[in-house]
């Protein structure tokens, strides 16, 4: 029989071996102190983040959606950096909001759609339009009857996605085609002396800013705030517009004591500008 082992015994056994294991789990669970002091400077050394942090920084969303309509290069370094910009959205003005992939949709960029849908572009029917991708464009018009006539960013049709495309779209375009509304809404005419009548400059404020140019870019009649990027003018009649991806924008313009006003309604009244034909020079 074993010999029971004395409480003293017993104290001074786990006396004697404390220290052993108590600098052994010390080892595990705490880092060594100069490893502790080299974390804290590298904490001080980092920069706190901006205030829309965790959001990606705009200027970057910006980029990759512009760069998507052209730049297979620049899109791999972007997304190489920051795999989330694939999903990158923005809005080009009165919430004409326009996707990296949108981008490339209508643009007939096959590679660069491909590339952002391999890192998790969300698919459309444009991008499918654009791909040739005819089951799937099918699908969409019979789970919801209509969805042809819906417009992409910046008003570009379904049909315009299609034909972006070339011959491996073909068929959607045809289809498309066959349907009779994909290709948008007509714009009605627009006169030429009701054109000239409203080009020019529009004052709304003191700042260099406050002012709007309509003028004719590339053949398109354009509305153009100081500073940002030009809108497409889509006519409705009687000269009132819409901005290209914004059909519930409407910009009117009239006459008041022989001066030319222009109306911006979003959907209320938003900016009321007078004509400055010396402002544009």
């Amino acid at each position: 029989m074993s010999e029971r082992l004395s409480r003293r015994r017993f104290l001074t056994v786990t006396t004697l071996t404390m220290p052993l294991w108590t600098m052994d789990l010390h080892s595990q669970f705490s880092p060594p102190k100069s490893d502790s002091t080299a974390s804290a400077k590298s904490w001080s050394s980092v920069p706190a983040p901006g205030d829309l942090y965790p959001a990606e920084p705009p200027e970057l969303a910006r980029e990759m959606v512009l760069v998507s309509h052209f730049s297979l290069a620049r899109v791999k370094e972007l997304v190489a950096a920051r795999p989330s910009l694939a999903k990158a959205t923005w809005d080009w003005g009165f919430g004409d909001w326009e996707s990296a992939l949108g981008a490339a949709s209508h643009m007939g960029n096959r590679p660069i759609a491909e590339l952002l849908l391999a890192n998790g572009a969300h698919p459309s029917i444009f991008s499918a339009s654009m791909l040739g991708q005819l089951d799937v464009v099918k699908a969409f018009v019979a789970a919801h009857p209509g969805i042809q006539r819906t417009s992409g960013p910046h008003s570009i049709s379904l049909l315009a996605h299609a034909k972006a495309g070339g011959e491996a779209a073909r068929p959607v375009f045809e289809f498309l085609q066959s349907l009779g509304d994909a290709g948008g809404s007509p714009e009605a005419p627009l006169p030429d002396h009701d054109l000239s009548a409203i080009l020019g400059t529009y004052v709304f404020g003191q700042g260099l800013t406050q002012q709007v140019d309509v003028s004719v870019e590339k053949g398109k009649l354009t509305w153009t705030r100081r500073g940002t990027i030009g809108r497409v003018l889509f006519h409705l009649g009687e000269q009132v517009f819409y901005p290209g991806g914004a059909p519930a924008v409407r910009i009117r313009f009239t006459e008041e004591a022989g001066v030319k006003v222009m109306t911006v309604s979003d959907p209320e009244v938003v900016l009321v500008g007078k004509m400055n034909r010396t402002a544009g020079s």
